[in-house]
């Protein structure tokens, strides 16, 4: 858990099935509210349908209009959609779009035990990995919810959260190790 990091620059190398289903395995193993295992994981490794989504996501982020209160990162992301840079995905050749019914009151918090899981069993493998917000913050926008039921994502169902994988283009290939120690994150015992 200490040397996970996120990796935001990829080999175009793909990743081996065996790899990508165990890290799945590792995701499907996640606890879920009252063991409902709703989850549905959807595996993009092909590289046309990940290039579609690319310009797909750029086109709509792109279409946005910055607004007052806005996170610094989402200027960043709209600026770069509007100039044609933005690659939501940093070119990874593996992601992993993890959905679940739109109504169900756990689906986010089992995606994102999930995306955990996910995320350690990546690291093991010496793969790296970035969880990826956009589409999530997408999940209501017409153009790409036509593009992901094409992929067999129900309109009843919501993106709750995206993991990339893939071998980090670092100089070793491996993911970064460095242990970081914990900056914020408050903590209270009660005692």
């Amino acid at each position: 858990m200490q040397t996970r990091h996120s990796t935001r620059k990829f080999k175009t190398d793909s990743v081996e099935k065996n790899k990508l289903e165990y890290i799945i395995e590792a995701g499907r193993m996640a606890p879920s509210g009252g063991n409902t295992q709703l989850t549905h994981f959807v595996v993009i490794t092909n590289p046309g349908v990940l290039a579609k989504l690319i310009t797909l996501v750029q086109e709509e982020y792109g279409k946005m209009e910055i607004t007052e209160n806005m996170l610094p990162y989402m200027v960043n992301i709209i600026k770069a959609a509007a100039a044609g840079t933005f690659v939501f995905n940093y070119n990874a050749p593996a992601l992993v779009i993890l959905t679940s019914p739109r109504t169900y009151g756990n689906n986010f918090a089992d995606s994102a035990c999930a995306m955990q899981n996910m995320m350690l069993a990546a690291n093991e493998l010496n793969l790296g990995s970035c969880w990826v917000n956009q589409l999530r913050w997408l999940h209501d926008n017409p153009v790409v919810m036509d593009f992901l039921a094409t992929l067999g994502i129900s309109q009843d169902e919501m993106v709750c959260a995206s993991l990339v994988v893939g071998y980090a283009n670092l100089p070793n290939g491996l993911p970064i190790r460095k242990v970081n120690e914990p900056k914020g994150y408050k903590v209270t015992f009660i005692d």
